[in-house]
This record gives C-alpha cells, structure tokens and sequence, in this order.
C-alpha cells in the first residue's frame, strides 16, 4: 500500500508555482494559463512556457519560496505514515526544485518527489529557466509534464490525496481518494467515490478509521483471485 500526494495547494497552503510566476514572470504567463484551461495545450507545454518567462535571480527566487507555507498537519501525517510502514511519494506537476526548497526548511527532505525539473543558467547577465518533464510524461495522454497515472500504477494498493485539475486523471484509477477543492467537485460530477477533507488534521483520523476496512478489501480480492 502506498501513498501518493499532490504539492501545490494540498501540501502547500499556496500555489507555489502561481506565486512564482506572479511575482517574476509578467503576465503573459496567465494568458498561456488560459490556453491550458480551455484545452487548446496540454499542463506540460503550459509549464514549460511559463517557466521561460521568469525573470528572477536564484536569491530572489529563493527569498519567495521561503514564504510559501505547509499545511499545520503534514508533519503530524508524515509520521503516522512512517509508523504504519506506508511510503508516502509527492507527484506533481509542478516543480521539483520549488517543492524540495519549501519541504527542505520544514525538515522534510526524504521524501520521494516526482514532478517537472527545473534547470537553471547564467548568461548575458542574468539566470534563466527551463523546464523539462518527468520521464513518466512519456506517452502521456492528458499532455501533462508528470504523467500521475502511470506513477501510481507502480503500486498494488493506492491512496490518492489532492486538490486541483491535475488530479482530475487519476482520480478513478486509485482504490482511495481523499479530495477537497476542485477535485472534490470532479469527483462528485462524475460519481468517484472519494472521502472529503479541509486539512491534514482534518484528514489524518478519516484515514485512521477507513484504512483497516480497504486492507480487508483488498486482502478479500486478492483471495478471490488465486482461489
């Protein structure tokens, strides 16, 4: 059993990503946001052209990550899964470096992370950015950077957690999901089971109370099948 868990917005308390590009990247990075959201590109073409668009020294880039918070319940999660031997991998199709820079100052730095990778260079003057996606964006059928479907396929039993339109996927290829915000509402348009949740805190004794009837469940079919 395995868990797997959205950054930007579920993790995090802000976008990270949406910050960064507020700040450093002009506009023009939220007319390319539009162009993904009404499905004219897929969110890795999307993010590699937003990325291009910073303008920012790595200093500056830093100071603003450092201001982006975690959810108050994370830690409090994290060890609960540690005790109960559940590996917890954070896929998301944001960017890896903004990710490990915000969990770093928190102490968390063991964590496995699948999403897009950040370069960086100095040239003519200045730092510039590029993005390039996860090797499981080959193939992808959403056009995503990471392709969170096929992350997940690497385990028997899988626990989803997120929040947004990136999760909208994967959200009836896992056998629990916990949902807030917009993928909460995917999920009831479209009749995916889910269990709902605000925070980590919020989240952590839901998991307590179902985890030992989906293990039973699964146990169960797992019998039926070699039967």
């Amino acid at each position: 059993m395995q868990v797997f868990c959205d950054f930007d917005g579920t993790i995090s308390i802000e976008d990270a990503t949406d910050m960064v590009l507020s700040r450093f990247a002009g506009s023009e990075w939220e007319d390319i946001e539009r162009q993904w959201k009404q499905g004219f590109i897929g969110s890795g073409e999307c993010m590699r052209r937003q990325i291009a668009l910073i303008q920012a020294s790595r200093k500056d880039l830093d100071a603003l990550l450092n201001t982006v918070s975690i959810d108050a319940g994370f830690k409090e999660f994290l060890s609960y899964c540690s005790l109960s031997d559940l590996p917890v991998t954070i896929v998301s199709d944001g960017v890896d470096y903004f990710i490990r820079h915000i969990l770093a100052r928190q102490g968390i730095d063991d964590l496995r992370i699948v999403a897009n990778v950040l370069s960086y260079r100095f040239a003519q003057g200045r730092e510039s950015y590029s993005l390039f996606p996860s090797p499981t964006a080959t193939g992808c059928m959403s056009g995503s950077g990471v392709c969170k479907c096929r992350v997940v396929k690497s385990a028997e039993l899988q626990i989803y957690i997120g929040d947004g339109r990136s999760d909208f996927c994967v959200a009836d290829k896992v056998d629990l999901v916990f949902a807030k915000a917009k993928l909460a509402d995917y999920c009831d348009d479209r009749g995916i089971p889910y269990v709902g949740f605000e925070n980590f805190t919020d989240l952590l004794p839901k998991m307590k109370a179902i985890l030992p009837s989906v293990t039973r469940e699964h146990r169960a079919l797992l019998h039926s099948k070699t039967a």
